[in-house]
């Protein structure tokens, strides 16, 4: 027989019955397209966002979108608050 041990499956252990996925692990040059992507629009739809997932070869480009808007609207009200800092 042949025996896999935990660590190689691609499911992370969680609540029984519920299997949680392991976290996508993005490429130089997949990282690059989309963040040229997310500068010319943060906002990603429907057909666009399946041509950019089948030629970067993903599945979870829709949450890597959220998750850079959540670190975008941090950067921007960072630096609202340095610059009011500044002034005062």
């Amino acid at each position: 027989g042949f025996l896999i041990s935990e660590c190689c499956f691609p499911l992370l252990k969680g609540k029984p019955g519920k299997a949680k996925r392991a976290r996508t692990v993005f490429s130089s040059e997949q990282l690059a397209r989309l963040e040229q992507e997310f500068s010319r629009q943060p906002y990603l739809v429907g057909p666009e966002r399946c041509l950019l997932a089948s030629n970067l070869r993903l599945s979870q480009e829709k949450v890597w979108f959220q998750n850079r808007r959540i670190k975008w609207r941090k950067q921007s009200l960072e630096q609202q608050q340095a610059k009011v800092a500044r002034m005062g």
